[in-house]
């Protein structure tokens, strides 16, 4: 067997429904924060991952490393009433609801583990907020359990996975677990012990590397907190959707106007189109009541380029002065709403699912937050404890 894919050793499954609210991984801090005091959610385990946004220790002014031991406390009483513990076991799991179609297999992955020609097995695909990765390492560290999976797909081979996992669910009848979320997704979880079964799906897992479609951050704080364990889902669809992350800029001190003349000078063709929509390789900008279209420019390099990195390095920085990876810049998902405050929002068409692996195959990364896989695991439907790994690792 696999040393870098192995099955959860302690782990604990929801009996029902997810304890506390469900804030996905673009939530700004602000937005936690105010999950955090709706009554009751100060006990849940959104307080457990975010321990030091929680009323209780803003009141009291703790930092992060103060909080997590309150974290772990709270984290004991919920898996007490509302989990129950498997041990030696990994989960087929199936997700479908309007955004797309995900069958995968939940276990452990080493973050950090190499082919013996020395390349990573797990390979990031996008950069990632070192600020963001610190806290949730520290955390991660502090708890030592996982309690949500990041989202990774076969950089190849795909379909065998796919087909070991539907042949697995078939025979295993109904689900041990089946829950639905606000978003109108149903999520079936079966669990496998130790056995042929297990060893069969673990190899599929194992027979390719592979690539990080949601959970950046969750990869490189995993491999930070150096338990030698990722919580994951690995998953080739059989119908995964990227959906487009557009650019917010805010607290730029620029109007429609200024935008507009500062682009021109750069050299880029803006057009006043309101009937606009983002296409690739070119973008479309709200800013007030106006509504332009601006094509991208070309960049010099291997391809290839990704509209993100275009807009960052040409719109942004040349053009405005405005520093991608500084605070009037954020990531907005397609649909989202905008912030009150924005001065502009840009629009990009989704990346493709080629360009993707291109990029990938390049030995290259796409910008900070690109790419919008879904439909997405359930935080908290599996915890997984990350200490006995380390002691095997």
């Amino acid at each position: 067997m696999s040393d870098w894919i192995r099955p959860i050793g302690q782990g604990w499954v929801v009996r029902d429904a997810v304890p506390g609210p469900d804030v996905d991984e673009f939530a700004e801090p602000d937005r936690v924060v105010a999950a955090l005091a709706a009554p009751g959610a100060a006990d849940s385990l959104l307080a457990v991952q975010h321990p030091a946004r929680t009323p209780a220790a803003l009141a009291s002014g703790l930092d992060l490393a103060a909080a997590v031991p309150v974290a772990r406390a709270v984290l004991e009483r919920l898996r007490k009433r509302f989990y129950r513990p498997v041990r030696e076991f990994v989960a087929p799991y199936r997700i479908e609801g309007p955004d797309g179609v995900a069958l995968g297999l939940l276990c452990l992955v080493d973050p950090a583990a190499v082919t013996d020609d020395g390349a990573a097995r797990v390979r990031h695909t996008e950069d990632v907020y070192a600020d963001v990765v610190a806290e949730r390492a520290a955390v991660l560290a502090g708890l030592g359990c996982a309690t949500s999976a990041a989202m990774l797909v076969p950089a190849s081979g795909g379909d065998v996975l796919t087909e070991q996992v539907e042949r697995a669910c078939a025979s295993l009848g109904l689900p041990d677990l089946s829950t639905s979320d606000a978003a109108g997704r149903r999520h079936d979880l079966w669990v496998v012990p130790a056995g042929p079964l297990q060893n069969r799906l673990l190899a599929a897992v194992a027979g390719a590397d592979l690539l990080v479609a949601d959970g950046n951050h969750r990869v490189a704080a995993a491999a930070a907190a150096g338990h030698g364990a990722l919580l994951a889902l690995v998953t080739a669809g059989p119908q995964l959707r990227i959906g487009a992350i557009d650019r917010v800029l805010t607290g730029t001190g620029l109007g429609p106007e200024d935008l507009v003349s500062r682009w021109c000078a750069a050299g880029l063709d803006v057009r006043y189109d309101e009937h606009a929509v983002p296409v690739t390789g070119e973008v479309v900008v709200r800013a007030g009541s106006a509504v332009l279209r601006i094509p991208l420019p070309e960049l010099p390099g291997p391809a290839p380029v990704i509209d993100h990195e275009i807009v960052e390095r040409v719109l942004f920085a040349e053009a405005l002065g405005v520093d991608p990876d500084g605070p009037c810049v954020l990531p907005l998902p397609a649909g989202r709403p905008l912030p009150a405050d924005a001065d502009a929002v840009v629009l990009l068409a989704p990346v493709r699912y080629s360009d993707v692996l291109a990029v990938h195959a390049a030995g290259r990364r796409m910008p900070r937050k690109a790419t919008y896989f879904t439909p997405k695991p359930r935080s908290g439907l599996v915890l997984a404890e990350l200490e006995r790994v380390a002691r095997l690792g």
